[in-house]
């Protein structure tokens, strides 16, 4: 299996293909002809001798500086040596990863001027499983991820280190040696052709948009669970309801939510229970909280989209030949539904851990003992599983603050404006792995708790993993070393074993 880069646009499961599973990278053999019709026109303007950002200028601030023929290609490799000027830890290979994809789609979509071996080079790179080692901080998210696709482009050079196949830190040159590959020599604009984007930022999305995706349906799930086991009803989920205010998400989430407490005998035994007049808000109003964040992470797929088929370089060249300088290097696009899914994360996982919290107070929980202990009082149950779960959600309100509002402007005041954009994204990878931790706690104890419901039974969506649980020992009884119970919950949730478990049940949910 492999992706082709060809004339069409590459998708975004495409770019996961690559970044997240291995899956090989070919370059249309059309593609490189372009590419060298494309560059002719950049060694056209080499032998102008006319000034040409990039070509013969200097970078950013020093724009007006005239560079002499003889120093043009040296200029890139300056280029590329001081911009890699990254610190702190390593990212993840699969960012990386992600991150080259999306420049290689640029590379050979021609603009950026670069040769046909130039960008065969880029993908015999990934392909040879060798990924450069780019550190987190160093990218304001304008002019691109510079000091990320810096590192890169360093490892292209044969410079710095990468991560082999194996994860094994290694110098880059001996690893291109070790996979019979040769380090690039870079002609004019290259460097620059290699730098100048908003992938890092894009890749970062693109997978957060495929881990939100699997979350907001497992949020449906856990969900479900806690209204049960908190004698709430599934007539507030009728399709007939949830058509006065149509929303697509909210279809979504109330269409799941009856399919997953469908059969329920723990529901129906209350329906005509008139002590209960409404459920509370984070039992009733799931569909339209849940429903916004998927319309949310929806319109971030539409955005993602329009990045990945974008040829973001500056500047570029345009198909009659012209060298343009233009601005759309920026990643205000991509900086602002980073941010965006961050706040819908913060706000769904707080929802769920209100749900946690009154699955564990007697005052609410409807007769279950407090926080679901055996014996309340010499046991405690699972009330620290909660401050947990609450710890959890207050870094996420923490991670939700916006970092596309701030912009410390950089190169002697030439970019004065930046997007902030890779942060951004940092931040979101975090809140997607405190939101999938939120959701393993209510799982944990909505499970226990419809577990001491008995004799009356939850859904049969329900009853299955609760019984998965209760194999597992985590079902109810006295206190145990609650931190490996935790950790066994939120690997059932990351490997996927939760969704295919309840799907098997209820078909696949929206």
């Amino acid at each position: 299996m492999s992706v082709v880069i060809g004339k069409k646009t590459v998708s975004l499961d495409e770019l996961v293909a690559v970044a997240r599973h291995g899956v090989d990278v070919v370059i249309d053999p059309a593609v490189k002809v372009d590419l060298g019709e494309r560059r002719r026109a950049i060694e056209g303007m080499v032998a102008s001798g006319e000034p040409v950002y990039g070509v013969s200028t200097g970078f950013g601030a020093l724009a007006t500086t005239f560079i002499s023929p003889e120093q043009r290609r040296d200029l890139q490799v300056s280029l590329i040596r001081s911009h890699a000027a990254g610190m702190g830890d390593p990212v993840e290979i699969e960012v990386v990863r992600a991150m080259m994809f999306s420049r290689l789609t640029t590379l050979c979509s021609g603009v950026t001027g670069v040769r046909p071996e130039t960008a065969q080079a880029y993908a015999d790179l990934l392909n040879a499983r060798l990924t450069p080692v780019v550190h987190e901080f160093g990218s304001l998210g304008c002019s691109g991820d510079l000091a990320p696709l810096a590192h890169v482009a360093l490892a292209l050079m044969g410079e710095g280190h990468v991560f082999d196949e194996n994860g094994v830190r290694v110098p880059a040159a001996d690893a291109l040696a070790g996979a019979g590959l040769s380090p690039v020599v870079l002609a004019e604009k290259e460097g620059l052709a290699l730098i100048n984007g908003t992938d890092g930022m894009l890749g970062m999305l693109t997978l957060a948009l495929a881990d939100g995706a699997n979350l907001l349906r497992l949020a449906d799930v856990t969900a479900s669970l806690s209204i049960q086991a908190l004698r709430g009803t599934d007539r507030v989920f009728a399709a007939d309801l949830q058509a006065l205010r149509p929303h697509d998400g909210q279809r979504d989430s109330a269409s799941n939510l009856r399919r997953l407490m469908a059969d329920s005998p723990l529901v129906t035994s209350h329906l005509d229970d008139d002590t209960q007049v409404q459920d509370a808000y984070s039992l009733r109003c799931v569909p339209q909280v849940h429903g916004a964040a998927r319309d949310t992470f929806a319109y971030a797929y539409g955005v993602a989209n329009v990045e990945l088929s974008s040829a973001i370089d500056n500047p570029s060249v345009l198909p009659d030949g012209r060298l343009e300088s233009n601005g759309n290097f920026h990643g205000a696009p991509v900086a602002y539904v980073l941010d965006f899914l961050a706040i819908v994360v913060a706000d769904v996982a707080s929802m769920a851990e209100r749900r946690t919290d009154r699955l564990l107070d007697t005052t609410r929980n409807f007769g279950l003992p407090a926080f679901l202990a055996q014996s309340p009082g010499v046991d405690s149950g699972l009330m620290i599983a909660q401050y947990t779960q609450a710890g959890i959600v207050s870094e996420l309100k923490r991670l939700a603050a916006p970092a596309s509002v701030d912009s410390i402007p950089s190169s002697a005041m030439q970019e004065d404006h930046v997007s902030m954009g890779w942060h951004a994204a940092r931040k979101l990878r975090r809140a997607l792995v405190g939101f999938r931790r939120v959701l393993a706690i209510e799982l944990l104890v909505a499970t226990r708790a419809l577990d001491l419901c008995s004799p009356l039974d939850p859904s049969p969506a329900a009853a299955a993993l609760v019984a998965v649980l209760a194999r597992e020992g985590l079902g109810p009884g006295p206190d145990r070393f609650l931190a490996p119970d935790l950790a066994f919950v939120d690997q059932f949730v990351a490997s996927g074993d939760l969704l295919t478990l309840v799907e098997e049940h209820v078909g696949s949910l929206d």
